[in-house]
């Protein structure tokens, strides 16, 4: 959809092939099975989208979402402590990724050029000298939809957005062109969801909308739950989506396994929470999440007329959150070299891969950063045992260092928020001087026990709701939606009374 609203303005005609046929409320489908599990909405992607639809943002928040500073309005477990809560200056919009979708779908509904045909089977790619300089796609082998049976339908332009199963490489190597180099790294990540309805009386110990727990970062022996990065994420009409996942550890998969495992979890906030929504789904599983990477910037000669967005070119691991946000932005991109283009041929299809290179490098990085540091991961990016040693050990730490100094230098945290919203790589943070100086003077705060809020609290207990401000606690209500309009430095928690 945002490829399509990237495209529009250029082309006389934009058709969008869709293999599903769309229901017409919010629901799952066959072709998003990643619909059941919680989708951050990432910063950067939040803007593509509005960029491409403008409005898009306050559709969505109009039709249900919770616009919200997650550092005040979530309950947060690192290590053995809770978080203490600070307004920070991120902010992020929760939704379900039905909703995301259906808001969107109902912004390109609105495009007047733009044809959505369901229920098509792509069956192949039309082309003319394929491999050769001259090479270009001209069109798609369909079957089903409104023509029926297998059909060509001409193009100028076609955009690859078939996802992680796409078949174009394998097409163009059939057609001529020398296969694309992949890259890949599997580290058998598996997480479980399961959809609840928030009771409609929440106790006082429930002022969070949101709460995770992260893996411990212990190394000695202790229970394979306590080595789970686990959810209560959430979406519209007061209900949360609970997830638990884990890399290359058995999940549960039936209810009673389920709720189970959820009472294992090292915080046992968490299960008195989940314990008090009721359930309205099965457990849904996902296993798909290795990442992988077609290297079409890497061919001499690209096909004219044929670029991929999102997994079909790059699918990274779903648990951090970077599909939507890196495929609206590789749309925004190619919006931008449409609008100073004057042909779609090879040598646009080159610029545009080389160009998307660069936007996904920072991101790659980011994602393998901790699938590398597991033994059991597979594929051609894998580090050496002494780096996926080093990792193992030191990954958790490190970010729960990094958190913790986002609460006490604000310039750490807008550049950590940067980072996790795709605006910033990882590379650029950890070179900044500033970041490093600042990172090295909060350990010595800590070892010296002069931090000026505490580490944490207990996470045996209920997470504490006392909002910290210069230093000092200040009792708080709970905080939950932040108004659409409120400026940036306006934002504080928001009384449960207001009804917001």
């Amino acid at each position: 959809m945002c490829a399509a609203g990237a495209v529009a303005p250029y082309f006389d005609e934009v058709l969008v092939l869709e293999r599903d046929v769309i229901p017409d409320d919010a629901e799952h489908r066959r072709g998003v099975p990643q619909s059941k599990h919680p989708h951050f909405l990432l910063n950067s992607g939040r803007r593509a989208m509005g960029e491409l639809f403008p409005g898009y943002e306050k559709a969505l928040i109009d039709a249900g979402a919770l616009h919200m500073m997650p550092s005040l309005a979530a309950a947060h477990c690192e290590g053995p402590v809770w978080v203490p809560r600070k307004e920070a200056p991120m902010t992020m919009v929760y939704a379900s990724r039905l909703l995301i979708e259906r808001t969107l779908r109902d912004k390109l509904a609105v495009v007047s050029n733009v044809t959505v045909e369901e229920g098509v089977n792509i069956e192949g790619l039309e082309t003319v000298d394929g491999g050769q300089p001259s090479g270009r796609v001209t069109g798609v082998w369909v079957g089903g939809g409104d023509g029926g049976d297998k059909r060509l339908i001409d193009a100028d332009f076609v955009i690859d957005t078939l996802g992680r199963g796409s078949a174009v490489s394998d097409w163009l190597v059939k057609a001529g062109w020398p296969e694309s180099p992949v890259q890949s790294l599997d580290a058998g990540v598996t997480y479980v969801s399961r959809w609840y309805q928030k009771p409609a009386d929440l106790p006082d110990s429930w002022w969070w909308a949101q709460m995770s727990v992260m893996p411990t970062s212990e190394t000695e022996p202790h229970p394979i739950e306590h080595d789970f990065l686990c959810q209560i994420f959430p979406i519209e009409g007061d209900r949360v989506l609970v997830t638990m996942g884990s890399w290359g550890h058995p999940m549960p998969r039936k209810e009673d396994e389920f709720m189970e495992t959820v009472r294992k979890v090292r915080a046992p906030a968490f299960a008195r929470a989940v314990e008090l929504c009721e359930p309205i789904s099965k457990v849904f599983v996902t296993k798909s999440t290795g990442n992988k990477r077609r290297r079409y910037d890497a061919l001499e000669s690209p096909p004219a007329g044929l670029v991929a967005i999102g997994d079909a070119v790059c699918g990274f691991n779903p648990f951090y959150a970077q599909g939507m946000s890196s495929a609206s932005k590789s749309a925004v991109l190619l919006r931008d070299k449409l609008a100073s283009a004057t042909a779609v041929d090879s040598a646009f299809t080159k610029d545009y891969f080389a160009a998307q290179r660069v936007l996904l490098d920072d991101i790659w990085t980011l994602a393998l950063a901790r699938d590398q540091g597991y033994e059991n991961a597979e594929g051609t990016d894998i580090a050496p045992r002494w780096r996926q040693q080093l990792a193992s050990r030191a990954s958790w730490p490190i970010f729960n260092h990094i958190s913790a100094t986002t609460r006490e230098d604000d310039i750490v945290g807008q550049h950590f928020a940067d980072v996790f919203n795709l605006d910033e790589s990882v590379t650029t943070m950890m070179k900044s001087p500033r970041v490093l100086a600042g990172l090295a003077w909060f350990a010595v705060k800590r070892a010296l026990k002069r931090t000026r809020l505490p580490i944490g609290f207990d996470n045996q207990q209920d997470p504490p709701s006392d909002i910290w401000r210069d230093g000092t606690p200040h009792p708080a209500g709970r905080a939950l939606v932040i108004p659409q309009d409120t400026p940036q430095h306006e934002y504080a928690a928001v009384s449960a009374a207001a009804g917001k």
